[in-house]
C-alpha cells in the first residue's frame, strides 16, 4: 500500500511509533485531534466519532494511493477543524428544519378538518410517487435519516438521493396546490 514511499512518509502513516498496527494516528495525534474538535465546539459525546472520521479519511487517502501528508499531525488537525465546522453546519440545518417542522405542526388557524385533508392529500401524493422517490421521502422525513445514511442504506450516491428527494418534494407540492390544500 505504501510501497515506494520514503521512510519519513511511512512513519507518518503507521510505522515506528508504537501505534496499533493499521492505526494511522498515534496517541499524541489523537489527543491533538480531540483538542481541535473540542475547541471547535464539538460536544464531548461526539469526539470519538470525530476522531474516527479523521482516521477514516487518513486511511482512505492511503488506500487511494495518494501520497502521505508531510505532517500527519498538522493534516489531521486541519481535517478535525473542518469536521468541527461541518458539525456546526449540520446542527444549524437541523435547528432550522426543526423550526420549520414545528411551524408546520402548530398551524395558527388550521382546524382538524383542514389537517385531515392535508394528511390525506400528502398520503395520496406519496402513493402517486414512484417507489424510489417514495422510499427516500419516507426515510428522510418520516424516519428522519440524513441523506448520507439513506445513500448508504440504499447503496446509491448521495446525489441520487438528493435528486430523488427534490423531484418527490416538487411532485408533492404540485399535488397539494392541485388539490388546493395549500
Amino acid at each position: 500500500m505504501l510501497r515506494g514511499r520514503t521512510r519519513r512518509d511511512q512513519r507518518g502513516y503507521a510505522g515506528g511509533t508504537g501505534r496499533v498496527a493499521g492505526d494511522p494516528l498515534d496517541a499524541a495525534q489523537e489527543r491533538r485531534v480531540r483538542a481541535v474538535l473540542a475547541l471547535g465546539g464539538v460536544p464531548q459525546s461526539d469526539l470519538p466519532d470525530g476522531v474516527q472520521q479523521v482516521r477514516l479519511r487518513l486511511l482512505e487517502r492511503a488506500a487511494s494511493g495518494r501520497e502521505a501528508p508531510r505532517d500527519v499531525s498538522a493534516w489531521a488537525a486541519v481535517v478535525a477543524s473542518n469536521l468541527a465546522m461541518d458539525w456546526h453546519r449540520a446542527k444549524r440545518r437541523q435547528e432550522r428544519l426543526g423550526e420549520r417542522l414545528a411551524s408546520l405542526r402548530e398551524p395558527a388557524h388550521a382546524s382538524g378538518e383542514e389537517s385531515s385533508l392535508l394528511s390525506l392529500t400528502v398520503a395520496r401524493g406519496l402513493d402517486g410517487l414512484p417507489a424510489a422517490q417514495r422510499q427516500v421521502v419516507v426515510l428522510r422525513f418520516f424516519a428522519d435519516l440524513p441523506v448520507r445514511a439513506i445513500a448508504e442504506e440504499l447503496g446509491v450516491p448521495e446525489g441520487t438521493v438528493k435528486s430523488r428527494l427534490h423531484t418527490a418534494v416538487r411532485a408533492l407540492r404540485d399535488r397539494l396546490h392541485e388539490d388546493e390544500v395549500v
